[in-house]
């Protein structure tokens, strides 16, 4: 009997590529509706395929919005961490990175997917905690380097945590803001968020920019 080939490169790139549309057009619906409210129906009409053809990748919705979860975040702060190991320079050089990347993957990549990590209450148990792992995990590159600045002297703010909230509320909103933009005017956008959320770990500076403008 002869052995069956494995897949060639070609169909494995084909194979992962769909799944990855898959992915994110779930992640999109998930986000849009909440977890209760998307089927697979709704994802094959997304996708304008048939339900079955679903199947052929994922055995149900769980399975499914298990693997959006995992697979977009990830892939969204494996970026975030590789960028910081590439970066040098001070606290607030890493921090504007880190910031400029984040919202850079929210408007570009991810507009509509970004709101499935932000209501882990709809999802079943099992998925909500793997949503708030994930959450932990992207929130402890943001606070390692707000809490370096503070120890070196470079940052003040008002509480690490208040500023984080803060932080992360206004960059989850930055695909509504910058999103139907054009190109050039999004890049624009998406800097004057960056150096926005920059002035919340300078308190002090901008109390006496303040009072200079009196």
């Amino acid at each position: 009997m002869a052995a069956v080939k494995p897949p060639s490169e070609r169909v494995r790139r084909k194979r992962g590529k769909r799944i990855q549309e898959i992915l994110t057009a779930a992640a999109e619906l998930f986000g849009e509706r909440g977890y209760d409210a998307v089927s697979l129906e709704h994802v094959a009409e997304r996708l304008d395929v048939t339900k079955g053809s679903l199947y052929y990748y994922f055995s149900s919705k769980d399975e499914l919005g298990t693997a959006a979860i995992e697979t977009l975040g990830d892939e969204w702060t494996a970026r975030l961490e590789h960028l910081l190991d590439r970066t040098e320079g001070p606290p607030e050089t890493r921090l504007r990175a880190l910031i400029h990347e984040h919202v850079t993957i929210a408007v570009n990549d991810y507009p509509a997917a970004l709101r499935l990590f932000l209501m882990p209450r709809e999802w079943p148990s099992a998925q909500r905690e793997r949503i708030k792992e994930l959450r932990r995990r992207h929130d402890a590159l943001f606070r390692a380097l707000i809490e370096e600045g503070l120890a070196s002297g470079e940052f003040t703010v008002t509480s690490v945590d208040t500023v984080l909230q803060c932080m992360h509320a206004a960059m989850s909103q930055a695909p509504t803001w910058c999103g139907e933009l054009p190109s050039a005017a999004r890049g624009k956008a998406v800097d004057e968020v960056a150096d926005t959320l920059m002035a919340l770990v300078h308190i002090g500076q901008l109390g006496q920019l303040g009072q200079l403008g009196r």
